[in-house]
Parts: C-alpha cells; sequence; structure tokens
C-alpha cells in the first residue's frame, strides 16, 4: 500500500513551482531551505517520481511535477474552500432582491446557488421585475438589493457591467428587411418611448408596433418566432437570433450599465455576503460583454 500524500507536502510543492527556486520558496513559507528541500525529497519518495531538476538557476519541473501540478492545485482549492466554508460565521434572517428578467436564467441561479451553501438558514425573497419598479421598492424599503439597468448615467451604485441593448432579429426570418419594419415593444413603456423608437426615428426607418409584451421573455418569443424584430439586452440574445448592428442600417439602442443598488436604510452580513456572491456571478459575464 502506498503512503497517503499530505496535504503540506502539496502546498510546499505549488510554492516551489511558483518560484522555481528552493531558496525563494523557504523565504516565501518562513522555512528554512533545506526544510523545504526535505519536504520535496519526501513528496518524491510517496510518489516514488522525481518532481524538480535543479540547476544553477533553480528547479524546473520534470515531466511527473507537471502531471502532478494540476491536482495538487485542485486539492489545496478544495482544502481552502472547505476551511473557508466551515470557519465563516453562519448568517441567518432575510434577504430580498429585485432583479430584471434578463438574468432571472443565468446571474441569479449562479449567485444564489453558491449564497445557499454557506448561507442555508438566510431567507431570500426575489421580485424579478422592471428596473423603475425595483428601484421604488428599494425606496420603499421594500427590497435590500437591486441589480438595475441605468442608461443615462443617472443611477448611483456598484456597476456590475455594461450590457448594451441592441436590435435583434431570427437568422431563420429577415424581417429586419421588412418595409415598414415590424416591431416588437414594452407595453406602456417610456423606456421604449425615450431610446428604442427614437433610435430608428433618428435613423428614419419606417416601422410599426406587431407585437406588445409585458416582459424580455415575451419579446424574445416574438422575434424567434418571425413575428417582429426586437430590443434585448446584449447578453439576453437567444441562440438562432442575432444582433443588427450600423452594417445591416440600425443603431445601437443604449449603452446600459447595470448597476447594483443597496438599501439606503439598513444592512446586514447577509445582505453584504448575497451582495459578494451577485458580484462574483456578473464577472464572468462583465469579461465576455467588452468591447
Amino acid at each position: 500500500m502506498h503512503e497517503p500524500i499530505e496535504s503540506d507536502l502539496l502546498r510546499t510543492f505549488l510554492v516551489v513551482t511558483e518560484t522555481l527556486n528552493f531558496s525563494l520558496a523557504a523565504q516565501r513559507i518562513g522555512r528554512t531551505q533545506s526544510a523545504v528541500s526535505a519536504q520535496i525529497k519526501r513528496l518524491e519518495e510517496t510518489i516514488g517520481e522525481t518532481l524538480f531538476e535543479r540547476n544553477a538557476r533553480g528547479a524546473v519541473l520534470t515531466r511527473a511535477g507537471n502531471q502532478l501540478l494540476p491536482y495538487a492545485q485542485r486539492v489545496i482549492e478544495l482544502l481552502n474552500e472547505a476551511a473557508a466554508t466551515i470557519r465563516t460565521k453562519p448568517l441567518d434572517g432575510p434577504v430580498r432582491i429585485g432583479i430584471p428578467e434578463e438574468y432571472s436564467q443565468t446571474i441569479l441561479p449562479a449567485a444564489l446557488a453558491a449564497f445557499a451553501v454557506r448561507h442555508p438558514a438566510v431567507e431570500v425573497t426575489v421580485s424579478c421585475d422592471y428596473t423603475a419598479r425595483n428601484l421604488a421598492a428599494l425606496e420603499k424599503d421594500e427590497l435590500d438589493l437591486a441589480v438595475v439597468f441605468d442608461w443615462s448615467n443617472q443611477t448611483t451604485g456598484e456597476i456590475l457591467c455594461i450590457d448594451p441593448t441592441v436590435w435583434v432579429t431570427s437568422l431563420v426570418h429577415r424581417l429586419h428587411e421588412a418595409t415598414p419594419l415590424p416591431i416588437a415593444v414594452y407595453r406602456n413603456s417610456t423606456w421604449c418611448r425615450d431610446f428604442a423608437l427614437r433610435s430608428l426615428d433618428q435613423t428614419g426607418l419606417r416601422y410599426r408596433i406587431a407585437f406588445v409584451a409585458d416582459t424580455s421573455s415575451g419579446l424574445k418569443n416574438a422575434v424567434l418566432a418571425g413575428l417582429a424584430v426586437s430590443t434585448l439586452s446584449r447578453s439576453n440574445i437567444p441562440h438562432g437570433c442575432r444582433e443588427l448592428t450600423s452594417e445591416d442600417g440600425f443603431p445601437p439602442v443604449d449603452s446600459s450599465r447595470v448597476v447594483l443598488r443597496r438599501n439606503p436604510y439598513h444592512s446586514s452580513e447577509a445582505i453584504q455576503e448575497l451582495a459578494e456572491r451577485v458580484r462574483e456571478a456578473f464577472q464572468p459575464m462583465s469579461a465576455l460583454l467588452q468591447p
């Protein structure tokens, strides 16, 4: 039976792989160079393979060392995550968050899943609604956090990403070539009037309102079904559709900042923790939407 690999030996191994120098590794972990060398030798004896080739400049990973590296990283990451989770002070109490429907199937599940694992006793209530309604609920102390769109750079808060609104058409139904242009719009929306319709008016595109909906999913369905073209957040363009650009004769609609707003009246550790998870969930999207 082989001797099990000790996690401390893997930690030292990772430091040496980062520095590629036993002396620098010893300084970083606060041990003598001979102690670090002894740990690596012990690890090599446990595995039965040489992990580093020593030379005058330092050390270079061998084939076996390169094989071990990803496993060592995964083991130490899991150990650190387990320690952080266990040591984290349990949180409880209610947290109320508002978020646009556009992110209800992407950002929201990712953020809540990560939060629920660490804090199962916290009661989270979610409101999927328009920006105006979520902002009003925040001011009335009906929400603790709100993810909102800011089209005019007027909303204060933490910017999570830039997610422009663009005109979208189906790849199958080429309705963007029709005259007048059939469009799908939100019902009773000042944003549609001030941004979507104005963008067409300024370009001189003739259009007719062919579909009216209360939600972004309604607009997506209209585009997918070939009933109209519509405006959607760039991150929310469904499979089978594409953005209409200036090459198609369509202007951008807005450059929406996605902003995290907090309740101005009170906060709690649970609210702060959920805000952190929301921020983390938006990071991959922020990178993808970079111009």
